[in-house]
């Protein structure tokens, strides 16, 4: 490796620090430098890589004679197009398939118990990625070994990965073992390093990954493998490969844990922060809290995860009473229940409503903390009517495709919810469980991965079943609502565990206990979050960009090499 070079890949470790990909694609560069001839200097004394061919075919024809080894197939010969770039002086292009005897394995039948549970250890691809491979998930017995297509490769036997999500990992074996069909072993020539093979493999990786691309699952063969392209050093010089590229892993090794350090500890400092921020009372605490997270605002909002942990703390601080100040000519909240409890009773007069039942008292034990003054503790189904929808029947096509917008769960995730996938018509809104909710209207996810996810309606629209919608009554801030819901998605979540599907229902959705501040407040209240919000969204941005630039320079400096 020339000075020039070797200056470069130094500045390369400063930069790949900064980038959030770069110490990835520092250990790529490595072994791209290493495969080209570029990361140690080539020793004119050597015996070449044509040497070594020679070496390796005497071995070959002894192994064959012996009868240890089938003759090989001729591989294809390689042809000028098919070299990639120039190889030092004492290099060599050849196959994959010259320098091993490259084997893939079996999974013997499920259905006789005799075949598992020996002392043979069966390597699976999932189990390639370990690197170095000393033990197993699954054995064998000595008779699977004898009736089925297996082999048992010696320590030292390289492994690929050859199908789906593994495709292209590389370990090697510490141990005897035999392998499924999804993994290749190739055992090496003696007048070869087999760690260099290792490296090399690690280093095709992404060519492997586009040679197994379009299939259901993706794939590569043992004999895309054997015929693959590789370039071939000295042994001296593989020698002197392997021992650079260890150095220099570890120093990437030293670089991610540095950073993986930092990183927790921005984190851990940051939920110290925030946790001081919650737990401080009005006053002085509260202020030297705030003034700690701004004093080291920079430094704790250079990563993503601070600041989606911050969003929630926006949203807890502002259902506690403590993101905007308190106003004490607000009318209280009791007033606004009155309020509510008005409407409520004329709603039902009108018919239009259902006389609600009535919710649990709220009692002193249930408080979680307490709340300002002007404030009041009550239970979601008071401030609202929730409706969940249903799934009219499939098999009735005209239920489908008419002018009414249908929501189910996942759309729920839009926030603002202008428009949906699919629409229903007025024969299902009328012959099917559904209500039409009113343009305001807050909905919740109650199933599955989406549970606790919650939207606002710019439109009028139905729900499916796994979808609860709050028209809230007219003295309430329905983007309160959106907010407060959206501060207990934890809570919801917790609701929903245990089942095969988690899931709650619109009976805990309206006994939730909620804060309820003063109507004035409320607006005062989700103004700030959303100030708060766009300002989350533009750290979010800086962020980004920052990597961008931080990713550019480092691709730049990759260029040079």
């Amino acid at each position: 490796m020339n000075k020039a070079t070797r200056e470069l890949l130094e500045a390369h470790f400063d930069t790949a620090f900064a980038a959030p990909d770069g110490i990835k694609k520092l250990r790529e560069l490595i072994l791209t430098l290493a495969m080209q001839g570029k990361l140690v200097a080539q020793d004119p004394n050597d015996p070449p890589a044509s040497q070594l061919l020679k070496n390796i075919e005497a071995e070959k024809k002894r192994l064959v004679k012996e009868g240890k080894i089938k003759a090989p197939k001729p591989l294809p010969e390689i042809t000028p197009e098919e070299v990639p770039y120039a190889l030092p002086q004492g290099w060599q292009w050849v196959r994959l398939g010259e320098i091993g005897v490259w084997k893939s394995g079996s999974t013997p039948s499920r259905t006789n118990s005799k075949y598992y549970g020996g002392e043979i250890p069966w390597v699976k691809s999932g189990e390639v990625k370990q690197g170095r491979i000393a033990q197993t998930e699954e054995s064998i017995t000595e008779l699977a070994l004898k009736e089925c297509s297996l082999s048992l490769n010696p320590k030292g036997s390289v492994l690929v990965a050859m199908y789906g999500a593994n495709i292209g990992e590389v370990g090697i074996l510490d141990i005897e073992a035999t392998t499924n069909q999804a993994v290749c072993a190739c055992n090496t020539f003696t007048a070869f390093d087999e760690k260099y093979l290792l490296n090399l493999i690690a280093s095709l990786k992404q060519y492997f990954i586009s040679q197994g691309a379009g299939a259901a699952q993706p794939n590569i063969s043992r004999e895309k493998i054997v015929t693959t392209l590789s370039p071939l050093p000295p042994l001296p010089e593989q020698h002197r490969i392997v021992a650079k590229i260890d150095e220099l892993m570890a120093r990437c090794d030293e670089l991610e844990k540095l950073r993986d350090e930092r990183e927790q500890k921005r984190r851990s400092v940051h939920s110290a922060a925030l946790k001081q921020l919650l737990d401080a009372q009005a006053g002085g605490n509260f202020t030297d809290a705030w003034q700690f997270l701004t004093l080291h605002f920079g430094e704790l909002y250079a990563v993503r995860e601070n600041v989606t942990e911050l969003r929630k703390a926006i949203l807890q601080l502002a259902v506690m009473g403590k993101l905007v100040p308190q106003n004490p000519n607000d009318p209280p909240a009791s007033q606004l229940l009155k309020e509510i409890e008005a409407e409520k009773k004329r709603l039902a007069k009108e018919g239009k409503i259902k006389a609600p039942k009535p919710l649990p008292e709220i009692k002193p034990e249930d408080v979680p903390y307490a709340l300002p003054q002007g404030w009041e503790w009550v239970r979601l189904g008071e401030i609202g009517v929730w409706k969940s929808g249903s799934t009219p029947s499939r098999t009735n096509s005209k239920y489908y495709g008419g002018s009414i917008p249908w929501v189910k769960s996942g759309e729920v995730k839009q926030g603002r919810i202008s428009q949906t996938e699919e629409s229903i018509t007025e024969l299902a809104l009328a012959e099917c469980s559904l209500s039409l909710n009113p343009k305001g209207s807050v909905l919740v996810a109650m199933y599955g991965a989406n549970i606790g996810e919650v939207g606002i309606l710019d439109i009028e629209a139905t729900t499916n079943q796994a979808v609860c919608a709050c028209n809230t009554f007219t003295a309430f801030d329905e983007k309160y609502l959106l907010n407060l819901i959206a501060s207990l998605k934890q809570y919801f979540i917790s609701q929903g565990a245990g089942a095969a599907q988690p899931n709650i229902s619109r009976e805990k959705i309206v006994a939730t206990l909620f804060p309820l501040p003063p109507l004035p407040e409320q607006h005062r209240i989700v103004a700030k979050i959303d100030q708060l919000m766009a300002l989350c969204d533009t750290l979010e941005q800086q962020i980004d960009a920052s990597t961008r630039k931080q990713t550019s320079l480092l691709d730049v400096v990759m260029a040079q090499v």
